[in-house]
């Protein structure tokens, strides 16, 4: 193994650890708080996190083996299986994430309306949807024998072992309409949606900063060290959530967008070297890793949700283990009554 494979393989394995410690801490959350289940989204978030918990605990690992081996890492079934999981994880994430843009559009364009509208049971609709969506490729593809061990990225995924054109073809077909009903159209409705809340925000940045400088004409006597914090605080606004839609199609971008692009460079004469393809294919494995920090861990309803966990391990190793606090014999004293 070189220089680059270690490298990919450490990388690959440092995706495995926080992937598994971030995603389980977002299910602790949501299992700890009965205020955050309750919330349509929460559905969402629990249907993304599960998946990255089933690809970091089955595909990373065999992808990691793969890799260090460049050789099928298990059994046919197992392999199979793997691939299975593969292309519909993948699918069902990008829809996934899909879904949680869309709840976030109408709960910005239409507040007064979302909570009465928007329940848990429409949320399971669209998670049902979601996953008939994307179990649908990947059924198609094992009936067509088109799951496997892919030699170029170390992994069980798709793949086609025949070298018939006809069937190269057909593969070639079958490859673009999974990639454009899954990672196109998830980009586009993350930017159609994300877009439009981006402009409801500033709307309302704006509204807010008119009221504000009316305020501070208003208060001639205001102090300027009030006055300036009062504008760097616009100024911050503005930009809060511009970067927050950024980050949420950047990073869907920059792991999704290289795999998907060497997947269709693939289908065509030019070449796909090993390390790229590799690559590209830890780069989708890391968006089960910055999924939770995205959607979940830097929300103020999570942050709050683990600071109470914390708050209650700690209270539990400082009581006695009898149950009791303070004195260890206090246990054995009656009641005034008795």
């Amino acid at each position: 193994m070189d220089s680059w494979d270690a490298g990919l393989a450490g990388l690959l394995a440092a995706t495995m650890g926080v992937s598994l410690l971030a995603n389980a801490l977002v299910l602790l959350c949501l299992l700890h708080s009965a205020h955050i289940r309750r919330q349509a989204p929460a559905l969402f978030t629990l249907n993304l996190t599960c998946g990255n918990l089933l690809c970091t605990v089955l595909n990373m690992p065999l992808t990691l083996a793969g890799l260090v081996a460049r050789r099928q890492p298990a059994g046919d079934r197992l392999c199979l299986l793997a691939a299975f999981l593969d292309t519909f994880l993948a699918a069902n994430s990008m829809l996934s994430m899909a879904a949680l843009s869309l709840d976030r559009w109408l709960a910005v364009v239409f507040p007064l309306r979302y909570r009465a509208r928007v329940r848990l049971r429409d949320a399971a609709l669209v998670v049902g949807y979601t996953w008939l969506h994307a179990l649908a490729f990947p059924a198609a593809a094992l009936g067509r024998s088109w799951l496997g061990f892919h030699r170029l990225y170390a992994s069980c995924t798709l793949c086609s072992r025949r070298p018939d054109p006809d069937e190269h073809l057909r593969f070639a077909a079958f490859t673009g309409t999974f990639h454009a009903l899954s990672f196109l159209l998830a980009l586009v409705v993350l930017c159609c949606t994300y877009l439009k809340v981006l402009r409801v925000a500033r709307s309302h940045c704006k509204r807010i900063d008119v009221i504000t400088m009316q305020t501070l004409v208003l208060l001639v006597d205001i102090h300027p060290s009030v006055r300036e914090r009062c504008l760097e605080e616009q100024r911050r606004r503005r930009q809060r959530a511009t970067k927050k839609i950024s980050t949420f199609i950047g990073t869907f971008l920059v792991c999704f967008a290289p795999y998907v692009i060497t997947r269709l460079v693939e289908l065509t004469t030019l070449p796909v070297g090993e390390h790229w393809a590799v690559l590209s294919k830890c780069l989708a494995y890391g968006k089960a890793a910055s999924d939770p920090f995205v959607y979940s861990l830097l929300r103020h309803q999570y942050r709050q949700s683990c600071k109470d966990i914390l708050y209650r391990l700690l209270h539990r190793r400082s009581l006695h283990p009898s149950g009791f606090t303070g004195n260890p014999h206090s246990q054995n004293i009656l009641p005034v009554s008795e």
